[in-house]
């Protein structure tokens, strides 16, 4: 327990890293005082940050947020996204200044020989880093993965071909998914819309917590995350965002559902009858996921230590220079081993 102003703030009611919110507790309301966010139940401040530190909120269900502290929000550059109780994402609150005339006009009138290099870099970085991850979990029969990668390394395809072939290596990781779990957990294939079983459920939230973690970068640089080079634009699909987070499901989104399966810090009682995680246990969920993104690697290219978050706003940079012509290529995170 801290205290402010002779208040007791309870530390559990709230996560934060040093820019990121995540707000929980329904019925809560987020407020500004006197430079500081706070989360408060009744009158009693549950929660409070230093605004400064904060460039990104995340509210669950019934989370009231007022008036004013929209306008400061708008005023400080913080990024509000919205998500139902159980993590499904439902919408942003963005401030005016996150958009920059001159990088939107270069990505939009971005090429199409420069679109299929870039689409070409993340397919060749994601099918890498599944047979890179397969590698670590002692799955040894990888060989599809690497003729896709033989493949990639001796020409450059359209588009259309691009993503047959990461949906052929994407397929044949998931085949190969089931032998990097603990006994008592099986996977037999990706369902979405909804997850028919536990395992899909877990993939499933920590996309959509990896989406909003690359959202959250491709905004603080000024990008439209809705205008893809991969992923077709569709109305409410933020496409772009899908695209850089290609590279950052095997790496990230996997490895940390395997990691809650195999450490058995989530187990199959955790579960309701919908799939879903129980209230209790979705706690325990933003726990970890806010340690893991923060917890740090040395990055491959830059080669020094970083943690996952920040290795993802890295990369919206790189992805925002080579947009706007100021490199020639899109060095993706890769990892060969």
């Amino acid at each position: 327990m801290s205290e402010k102003d002779g208040q007791k703030i309870k530390a559990s009611e709230g996560l934060m890293d040093q820019s990121v919110i995540y707000v929980k507790k329904q019925g809560t309301q987020i407020g500004l005082d006197e430079g500081r966010i706070e989360v408060r139940e009744k009158g009693e401040v549950l929660q409070s940050f230093p605004v400064e530190q904060v460039d990104t909120i995340n509210v669950f269900g019934g989370v009231n947020l007022t008036t004013p502290f929209f306008k400061n929000c708008n005023r400080k550059e913080i990024t509000v996204n919205y998500f139902t109780i159980h993590g499904n994402y439902e919408g942003s609150f963005l401030p005016e200044k996150n958009t920059i005339a001159r990088v939107r006009r270069k990505q939009y009138q971005l090429s199409e020989e420069k679109e299929r290099d870039i689409v070409h870099e993340i397919t060749r970085a994601k099918a890498r880093n599944m047979k890179t991850i397969l590698m670590r979990k002692g799955v040894k029969e990888t060989e599809k993965i690497g003729k896709v990668l033989d493949t990639l390394k001796n020409e450059k395809p359209g588009k259309d071909t691009l993503r047959a072939r990461e949906g052929e290596s994407s397929d044949y990781y998931f085949q190969k998914i089931d032998q990097t779990l603990r006994d008592g957990w099986t996977f037999e294939k990706r369902t979405r819309r909804p997850p028919e079983d536990h395992i899909n459920s877990l993939l499933s939230l920590t996309y959509t917590f990896l989406k909003n973690e690359v959202l959250s970068g491709l905004r603080q640089y000024n990008l439209d995350p809705f205008l893809g080079v991969m992923h077709v634009d569709r109305h409410g699909r933020p496409s772009l965002a899908l695209d850089l987070m290609e590279e950052f499901r095997p790496l990230f989104a996997d490895t940390f559902t395997m990691r809650l399966i195999n450490r058995q810090t989530l187990t199959h009682e955790d579960f309701r009858k919908d799939n879903h995680l129980k209230d209790e246990k979705f706690s325990t969920y933003l726990e970890k996921w806010e340690d893991y993104m923060n917890e740090k690697f040395r990055h491959p290219k830059f080669e020094y230590q970083v943690t996952r978050r920040k290795a993802i706003r890295l990369q919206s940079i790189l992805l925002r220079k080579v947009i706007t012509g100021e490199n020639q290529k899109y060095h993706p995170l890769v990892f060969n081993r």
